[in-house]
């Protein structure tokens, strides 16, 4: 990546979706949303929604305006695009949460928040999805990372259009038959086209790369790797097309989903033996506390999987679906995204700050920003309690999980001050810290070049 270019708003998509992780913790500190309201109350999908869209969906499209160009060797189609993307995508979650709230009977206004909403949503998506697809369309070869990633935006596609109906039915903009029916039994589909397609799907492909870039391992094109694509993509499509068609039928998306389950298990397999593999491979000696940290969260996508497959065969899902959707979401999106994060803030600060100055001066190693030592007790910190919160959750006892969401924002918060130790250079030395030529990284806006 030496001399590539900067996606100029990425540290402004990393803040927001930082904040909305913060803000997210502390509404389980406070106990509002599940555990401490059904999975269908206002208060939980507003939990729900700051989690997915403001923390996660803000991450990944960060992450992705950077690292889908550095996927295909082929320049950003437009960094213009980006901050009108980021404006319609706050600017949506926040009509969506008093949508929400509407709903609950606590806000009273005439505006329809819901159907605002999903059109601002549906804009910043598809300024996304525009700007990502004409950066893939220009690439001469689409290598296999980046098919993982193409199936990811296909996901969230069908993720923005069934909560868009969703939205309009529930703000009453809308009363067909069908799409009513769909609003009151297509939730599972859309669960999983987010989950499993957007985040977990993408954030597969964004790992293969990131994994092999930064423990020097070789890049990952063979069988195993090619089948998790084809059975991941399969089960996403039987999931989501074959989850709609039963639903518009008349029937249940249960027998659908549960097939979509058979594929999906062994894609999820096959990629856990391509990340070993890129361990065992690797040509750096000693691994990085981002690496390290990965494979925990990857510790926690296959015990994900494993507590999915033990409460179907106890007949206990529906009853534990939090816990399961708790550890997926913070013990592998989130633990993914916090540990890369930790590593990508570092590497494109370097990037931003030395590389002008590369070859003409000496210049800091990438690892010189950070001090892992200070960083690693907020990590060990952050996934404890991430167990307890799964257990406490599995366990049915709220008050403990509010504990361990009280551990868990001290964990983020030190993380986070980690990161703005980082892009301020804090941890580099004085005498050596801006060479002649050297630029001084704000800390929202990377420079562009």
């Amino acid at each position: 990546m030496i001399g590539a270019s900067l996606s100029r708003w990425t540290m402004s998509y990393f803040a927001a979706a930082l904040l909305a992780l913060v803000a997210a913790e502390i509404m389980m500190i406070a106990g509002y949303g599940f555990p401490g309201a059904p999975v269908a109350a206002p208060e939980t999908l507003i939990l729900v929604h700051v989690v997915v869209i403001g923390w996660l969906s803000m991450l990944m499209c960060g992450a992705l305006l950077q690292f889908v160009p550095v996927l295909v060797a082929t320049p950003l189609y437009s960094n213009t695009l980006s901050l009108p993307a980021l404006v319609s995508l706050v600017a949506g979650l926040g009509a969506l949460i008093l949508g929400f709230l509407q709903l609950d009977g606590r806000v009273a206004s005439p505006l329809p928040f819901l159907p605002i909403a999903a059109v601002l949503l549906i804009a910043g998506f598809a300024l996304i999805l525009w700007n990502l697809g004409r950066t893939l369309a220009a690439a001469s070869a689409v290598a296999l990372p980046a098919r993982f990633v193409v199936v990811g935006l296909a996901s969230i596609a069908c993720t923005v259009a069934l909560g868009a109906i969703f939205a309009f039915v529930l703000g009453g903009a809308i009363g067909a038959g069908p799409l009513v029916a769909l609003t009151a039994a297509g939730l599972p589909i859309h669960v999983v086209a987010g989950l499993g397609g957007w985040l977990t799907f993408t954030a597969m492909g964004v790992s293969y790369r990131l994994l092999a870039m930064f423990m020097l391992a070789p890049e990952l094109e063979g069988a195993s790797t090619r089948i998790a694509l084809y059975l991941g993509a399969a089960a996403l499509a039987v999931a989501i097309a074959g989850g709609t068609a039963m639903v518009l039928t008349g029937h249940g998306p249960a027998p659908a989903l549960l097939a979509a389950l058979a594929l999906a298990l062994p894609a999820l397999a096959l990629y856990g033996k391509d990340a070993l593999h890129l361990y065992r491979a690797r040509r750096r000696p000693v691994i990085e506390l981002n690496s390290r940290m990965a494979a925990v969260a990857l510790l926690g996508f296959a015990a994900s999987a494993v507590l999915v497959v033990v409460l179907l065969a106890l007949g206990q899902l529906g009853e534990r679906i939090g816990a399961v959707i708790f550890l997926t979401v913070f013990g592998w999106l989130s633990g993914l995204g916090l540990a890369q994060l930790y590593k990508i803030v570092a590497f494109l600060t370097w990037l931003e700050c030395y590389g002008p100055v590369l070859g003409k001066a000496p210049t800091p190693r990438v690892q010189d920003l950070v001090v892992e030592r200070h960083a690693r007790p907020w990590f060990t910190l952050y996934f404890v309690a991430v167990g307890g919160g799964t257990v406490a959750l599995l366990a049915d006892v709220p008050i403990g999980f509010r504990l361990a969401a009280v551990v868990l924002l001290a964990a983020t918060a030190g993380i986070v001050g980690q990161l703005i130790r980082t892009r301020r250079l804090v941890e580099v030395d004085a005498a050596g810290r801006f060479p002649q030529g050297a630029r001084r990284p704000r800390l929202l806006l990377s420079c562009e070049g």
